[in-house]
């Protein structure tokens, strides 16, 4: 994922097919070591003239096909009480955000 964003920051600042050196440099700015395999995966996978507009529109298609779950609400009219379950959901709500704090690390640890 790294190499990826990498790879779209290189492309947003002008350069239309990046290097490793280029990958490299990006991820050395911000104290992280390039994955030379991941690197030129990434490469060669948008090698041949693809953009990369292109490319993220046909992922957006994709993701538009995955069905999403979500939490089902309980409505007063099935007989039960929606303010309970709301309530529920905002604890649960905090507690992640909590949680996730707690753990440590970063976004590029």
């Amino acid at each position: 994922m790294r190499c990826v964003a990498a790879y779209l920051l290189a492309v947003l600042g002008g350069t239309d097919n990046p290097s490793a050196g280029d990958l490299k440099r990006i991820l050395d700015s911000v104290g992280i070591e390039l994955d030379k395999e991941h690197a030129d995966k990434v490469i060669s996978e948008l090698k041949g003239g693809k953009k990369i507009d292109d490319v993220s529109a046909q992922g957006n298609t994709k993701l538009a096909s995955m069905p999403a779950g979500g939490a089902v609400a309980v409505s007063a009219s099935a007989g039960g009480s929606a303010a309970p379950a709301e309530e529920k959901k905002e604890e649960q709500k905090e507690e992640s955000e909590e949680s996730d704090e707690d753990m440590g690390f970063g976004l590029f640890d």
